[in-house]
């Protein structure tokens, strides 16, 4: 599994990945501004005060939240972005480093969307409840990993998944590799932890995934949807 990763990691940065990379960083980035924004935009309309000084400290105080809430928005919003871009990438690294293997087949525009807003605001509600136990030292830490962990693990195995099986095919594979599947999306929340590094993840996932399932899945049959 760390193997898998590493070659993730490494291909992830490669020229071949360059432009999709760039593409999903940059829908990633937009996405959290215009939340930040939205965000701002909101707490100073519906929040006024009288006095200058307090009417600053508001501000400041709300600027710091918002950075703050962006950082726990990150693991959702980035998954958000690789509904966009997983087919592509799924297929690429199926056509370079498993040529003689099957071929997936891309998820239908609409399934993919629902799975995707699915998983989205899961991951949004999850996080904001690591969001609100920030306080509470340590906690926070052991319920982001855990909760990102499961969810991101589950959310891009599925999704690699699905381009060869049902859902139910799917949900029988993660059940008899659920152990593997949670560990592969640990890495996956370790990186998706780290800033400015964590806007790799979508690409870097896919790439995860889709290898960790070839792999998962070599020894032994399932049947194919």
């Amino acid at each position: 599994m760390l193997q898998d990763a590493l070659r993730a990691f490494a291909l992830t940065f490669s020229r071949e990945y360059r432009r999709v990379l760039l593409r999903s960083i940059a829908l990633a980035i937009a996405l959290l501004v215009a939340l930040g924004v939205g965000a701002y935009y909101a707490l100073t309309y519906f929040v006024a005060l009288d006095m200058p000084w307090a009417e600053m400290t508001l501000e400041i105080l709300g600027v710091v939240g918002i950075i703050a809430g962006a950082i726990f928005l990150v693991p959702p919003v980035t998954s958000l972005v690789a509904g966009f871009f997983l087919d592509d990438v799924a297929a690429h690294v199926e056509r370079s480093e498993f040529l003689d293997q099957e071929q997936g087949t891309a998820l239908p525009i609409g399934r993919s969307l629902v799975l995707t807003i699915k998983f989205f605001g899961v991951m949004v509600a999850v996080n904001l409840v690591a969001l609100l136990l920030l306080l509470v030292p340590g906690v926070n830490l052991v319920v982001f990993y855990v909760a990102n962990g499961y969810l991101l693990g589950r959310e891009y195995f599925q999704l690699a998944a699905m381009r060869y099986r049902s859902e139910d095919e799917v949900a029988l594979v993660r059940r008899h590799h659920a152990l593997g599947i949670f560990l592969a999306g640990l890495i996956i929340a370790v990186v998706v932890s780290i800033p400015i590094l964590n806007l790799v993840t979508p690409v870097f996932a896919t790439i995860f995934m889709v290898r960790l399932h070839k792999r998962l899945t070599r020894s032994r049959s399932y049947a194919r949807r």
